[in-house]
């Protein structure tokens, strides 16, 4: 039986409990002299260090123009993503052969996590912006996929039917029925790949990259710098929060205009 969902305030008042706990147990951590500041710095020494890095330099670049790389590298492997799979989830929904030809081919590929082709990545693009691009997209372009593939053959084949009677072709039946009606379940995915692809940058600018938040992120534990590190980790997760916050009100709106 599911619980009733928590009146606002109780949420709120939870949630800030819960965050006030976490940050009174890290600041007695730090304090307690169990380990140096170097490696467990306060919480208000990562805020001092996150605010120091937003205006002078850290391996070459202010933490802004680390996230700007790295947004554009995002923003180049997640579009690669979209631009191969929602096409190809359509036509492998409306042409069986074709669904045939791609699925071993997929299926073998699709379970390669996507840090396992960084020795690839390296070996092809070194540390240019190719290697993490080809990252991003192989943690991407899955989740894509499946959801157009999924959206498109959920749909009611009357209306398909009817289309075909009205005259349309294989083109306009994929783009006037399919795609309209697959929006919702590709939104979704878009949500999906977009966490990964995040995750996936990370993981290539951690060793295929000269810049970059995960890039940062290195430099400060190769000079044992703690503080550097959770900087980093906290300006992915408010990004990647952003990211999904962003796709998620994308999905709501579509979803309030199809009276989902």
């Amino acid at each position: 039986m599911l619980e009733p969902r928590l009146a606002p305030a109780r949420f709120w008042t939870l949630t800030a409990a819960g965050s006030l706990g976490f940050l009174a147990l890290w600041s007695g951590l730090a304090l307690s002299g169990l380990t140096t500041r170097a490696f467990l710095p306060a919480p208000w020494d990562v805020v001092t260090r996150f605010a120091t890095l937003l205006v002078e330099p850290f391996a070459g670049f202010t933490l802004m123009q680390h996230l700007w790389s790295s947004f554009q590298r995002f923003g180049m492997g997640f579009a690669l993503a979209v631009i191969v799979g929602i096409p190809l989830g359509l036509t492998m929904a409306w042409f069986r052969w074709i669904d045939r030809i791609v699925t071993p081919a997929f299926e073998a590929v699709r379970f390669i996590a996507p840090i396992a082709w960084v020795p690839f990545a390296a070996l092809w693009f070194g540390t240019g912006i190719g290697g993490p691009v080809l990252i991003i997209f192989m943690g991407a372009f899955p989740p894509v996929l499946i959801n157009t593939y999924r959206g498109a053959k959920q749909v009611d084949r009357k209306y398909i039917e009817a289309s075909q009677m009205l005259g349309a072709g294989s083109f306009r039946s994929m783009t006037q029925v399919l795609l309209p009606a697959a929006v919702p379940s590709i939104v979704a995915g878009l949500r999906i790949s977009a966490g990964l692809a995040w995750q996936s940058l990370v993981g290539a600018e951690l060793i295929v990259a000269s810049s970059g938040v995960g890039y940062l992120m290195v430099k400060g534990q190769a000079s044992v710098s703690t503080a550097t590190v959770m900087s980093g980790m906290i300006a992915i997760g408010v990004v990647g929060m952003l990211i999904d916050i962003g796709l998620r009100r994308a999905q709501q709106a579509i979803e309030a205009r199809r009276g989902l």
